[in-house]
């Protein structure tokens, strides 16, 4: 009789590690990436723009997959420069977009390049 509540207990165990691990997956939230386009017009000012930002992004956990590398047009015409962010989630792409930080270099940014940008997030795999 101890053999049968031994193995009951097992099977409980595990039903429970697996619906826990499956609610953890649930709640994960897909990464975001933040698409930008440029087209630098005073470079010194976009380094400077740059230099502001570069820690500022870091610091909502931004990583770069792709950033003003060579650019193939596959339809319509290429932006001069492309730059592409991911983010841990579409929260944490938002919150660096809406920080007060992020939002004193916008003149900076406009005075040094005509700019383009949005989120998007990610696909639930």
């Amino acid at each position: 009789m101890s053999w049968h509540k031994f193995v009951l207990g097992g099977m409980t165990g595990a039903a429970l590690a697996t619906a826990a691990i499956n609610g953890l997956y649930a709640q994960a939230k897909p990464p975001a990436y933040l698409v930008i386009e440029v087209d630098v017009t005073n470079a010194d000012l976009y380094k400077q723009y740059l230099a502001k930002n570069a820690p500022l992004t870091a610091r909502f956990g931004r990583r770069f997959i792709a950033r003003g590398g060579k650019i193939d047009a596959f339809a319509g015409e290429p932006p001069k420069r492309a730059v592409i962010a991911m983010f841990d989630s579409l929260d944490k792409a938002q919150a660096f977009r809406d920080s007060s930080d992020y939002k004193e270099s916008i003149p900076l940014r406009d005075q040094a390049s005509k700019y383009r940008a949005y989120i998007i997030e990610g696909a639930a795999n």
